[in-house]
C-alpha cells in the first residue's frame, strides 16, 4: 500500500507546489524568478509524477494495484494491451524527438538545463506541448497494458490534469517571462496540446 499512497501524494504534491510557485511566480515577475521556479518545479515532477510509477513497475507491480485495493481490473484484456501497445508508439515518438530538439534547437534539456530559445521547429509546429502529450500517452499505455483500473484513474484523473495545470498555470508564465513576445507570437499560431495538421 504504500507504493500507492506514494503515487497519490506525489500527484497531489506536484499539484500544489504548481499552484504555489504559479502564484508566486505572478508576484515577482522577473526572468531570474522564472529560471529558478522552473528548476525547482521539475524537481517536483521527477519527484512526485515520474519516480512513484517508476517504483510501482517494480513494487508492487503495476498489475498488483486492483487486488491490493480490492477493484475489479479492466475488462477485455487483449483489446487494453493492444490499445495500451498502440498508445506506446507515438508517445515514445515525442518522448524522443522532443529530447532531440531541444538539445539541438533550444541548447537545453527537458529538465534542469533550461533551453536557451524557442524550439518552434518540426512537432513544435504543430503543438506548443509534445513532450507533455507523449508522457500523457505513455501513462495511458501503461494504465492500459497492465489493465489496472487504478492506475487508469491515477492517470487520467490524477496525473494528467495536474500537469496539465502546471503547463497552463505555471509554465506558460515562466516561459513569457523567460522569452517574451517570441513566446507570445509563438503561442498565439501554435495549438497548446493537440497537434495540428493542417499546412498554414
Amino acid at each position: 500500500m504504500f507504493t500507492v499512497y506514494y503515487v497519490l501524494i506525489g500527484i497531489v504534491t506536484f499539484f500544489i507546489a504548481a499552484l504555489v510557485l504559479g502564484a508566486w511566480l505572478r508576484r515577482h515577475r522577473t526572468k531570474e524568478n522564472a529560471e529558478h521556479s522552473s528548476r525547482i518545479m521539475h524537481f517536483f515532477f521527477f519527484t512526485g509524477l515520474v519516480a512513484p510509477p517508476l517504483i510501482a513497475i517494480f513494487y508492487p507491480g503495476l498489475i498488483r494495484f486492483d487486488a491490493l485495493l480490492g477493484l475489479p481490473s479492466l475488462p477485455f484484456k487483449t483489446f487494453f494491451l493492444a490499445l495500451g501497445i498502440l498508445l506506446a508508439i507515438p508517445s515514445l515518438y515525442f518522448l524522443g524527438v522532443t529530447n532531440k530538439l531541444l538539445r539541438s534547437l533550444g541548447s537545453g534539456t527537458n529538465a534542469f538545463i533550461l533551453t536557451k530559445r524557442i524550439v518552434n521547429d518540426d512537432i513544435y509546429k504543430r503543438t506548443r506541448n509534445p513532450m507533455s502529450l507523449g508522457f500523457y500517452l505513455f501513462a495511458l499505455a501503461l494504465a492500459c497494458a497492465s489493465s489496472s483500473t487504478f492506475v487508469l484513474l491515477a492517470a487520467s484523473l490524477g496525473l494528467i490534469p495536474a500537469h496539465a495545470f502546471f503547463l497552463k498555470y505555471f509554465e506558460e508564465l515562466e516561459l513569457e517571462l523567460r522569452f517574451g513576445e517570441s513566446y507570445l507570437e509563438y503561442k498565439k499560431t501554435v495549438p497548446f496540446l493537440i497537434p495540428k495538421f493542417a499546412k498554414g
